[in-house]
């Protein structure tokens, strides 16, 4: 476990659904990786972002899926990619990332209370 927060503090890290419109691989990545288009709804809107599940995942099967994403951390570089969110997900046993989503559909934008 890493430090204790306070609810303030996780109040800060602005964690939304949406739902990936686009997905395609992204073979200039340093890492095996997949170039994600999410839309997060009217008041954010879509966001690109870089992730590394192509051990889990390919690019078509992700269209439609809801996920979850930090959309409050600023852009990054990531080779000819400016990733605007942070897509969540986590290690299974063999350390490959498994997305974090909900297990039924709600709102694209809806905030992780």
């Amino acid at each position: 476990m890493t430090e204790i927060i306070s609810y303030a503090d996780f109040e800060c890290v602005d964690i939304r659904v949406g739902t990936i419109v686009e997905a395609e691989p992204f073979p200039e990545a340093r890492k095996p990786a997949i170039k994600l288009k999410i839309d997060f709804g009217p008041d954010i809107g879509i966001k690109k972002s870089s992730a590394q599940i192509t051990v889990h995942y390919r690019p078509e099967e992700l269209v439609g899926r809801q996920v979850l994403g930090v959309v409050n951390f600023p852009p990054r570089q990531i080779g000819p990619v400016r990733s605007e969110v942070l897509t969540l997900g986590f290690e299974d046993e063999a350390g490959a990332i498994v997305l974090a989503s909900t297990d039924k559909p709600v709102p694209n934008g809806k905030k992780l209370m």
